[in-house]
C-alpha cells in the first residue's frame, strides 16, 4: 500500500499567498484554506511521526495539539518588532525534548515555506549558559563531536567574532567553538515535502541527525 501524502502543493499556495495579503481581513476570509491546507495535515504528520521520533529517542515530544504543541503559532508576535504583519508566511513544526521546559534541550524541526523545506536538529540560540556547556563538551572531546558532525551540515548562523574566554584560541575545533547556534540542516523541495513518503523522508533525516543530538544532551545534562 502506497503512503499518501502528508502534505499537499496547496500549502505552499496558500502560504505564497498569504505572505502577499498578510493582514487580518485576508486571513480570516482564508481561514477555512488554512485549516485545511495547513493546520490539519500539519497535525496529522505530527502524530504520524510520534512513533518514528521514539524510535530515535523515548525523551522527545510528538504534540499534536492544535495550541501548545509541537505545531507552531501562525500568529506572529509584534509587540517589540517593527515589522507588524500578523501572520507568518512559514509553517514550522518543533519536536521538543520533554525537558525544554526546564533547560535548553535539543530537538527537531521541520521547516515548510514556498522554496525553503528543511529539517533541522539539535539547540538553536542558547543562552551563555549553555552554549558553554557545550563549548566545554566538545573541547573535552572533540573526537566525540567530529564523529557526531561527521555525516551532517551543520547550519551556519551568527558566529562570535573570537573563541569564548575560558577556551584555548588554538583549540584545532576553534571554529565550532565559536558557534551561536549547535544545529544541523538538511534541505529539501517542495516536490518531496508533497510527495508519498515523505514522513520517512523526514525521519531518515532525524536519523542522521541523532548522534548530534545525542552528544548535544550529553552536553546539557539531559537524556537522549
Amino acid at each position: 500500500m502506497t503512503e499518501q501524502a502528508s502534505f499537499g502543493r496547496e500549502l505552499f499556495g496558500f502560504l505564497a499567498e498569504l505572505k502577499d495579503h498578510n493582514d487580518r481581513d485576508w486571513f480570516a476570509a482564508n481561514k477555512g484554506r488554512y485549516e485545511a491546507d495547513l493546520l490539519e495535515p500539519a497535525l496529522a504528520f505530527i502524530e504520524d511521526f510520534e512513533p518514528h521520533l521514539h524510535a530515535i529517542s523515548p525523551h522527545l515530544r510528538a504534540d499534536a495539539r492544535r495550541v501548545g504543541g509541537s505545531m507552531f503559532r501562525i500568529y506572529r508576535d509584534t509587540r517589540f518588532s517593527k515589522d507588524k504583519t500578523p501572520y507568518k508566511s512559514t509553517a514550522g513544526i518543533y519536536f521538543r525534548h520533554e525537558r525544554s521546559k526546564d533547560v535548553y534541550a535539543p530537538g527537531f524541526y521541520l521547516h515548510l515555506a514556498p522554496g525553503d523545506v528543511f529539517a533541522g536538529g539539535g539547540i538553536w540560540h542558547p543562552d551563555t549558559k549553555t552554549a558553554n556547556a557545550i563549548r566545554e563538551a566538545i573541547a573535552a572531546d572533540p573526537e566525540g563531536w567530529q564523529a557526531a558532525t561527521s555525516a551532517i551540515e551543520l547550519g551556519q548562523g551568527d558566529a562570535l567574532k573570537r573563541v569564548p574566554q575560558g577556551f584555548d584560541k588554538e583549540h584545532p575545533l576553534a571554529e565550532d567553538l565559536k558557534r551561536r547556534d549547535f544545529a544541523a540542516i538538511e534541505r529539501m523541495s517542495e516536490d518531496e515535502a508533497t510527495a508519498p513518503g515523505f514522513l520517512e523522508r523526514y525521519a531518515v533525516a532525524c536519523r542522521s541527525m541523532a548522534p548530534l543530538m545525542r552528544f548535544l544532551c550529553g552536553a546539557v545534562g539531559v537524556r537522549f
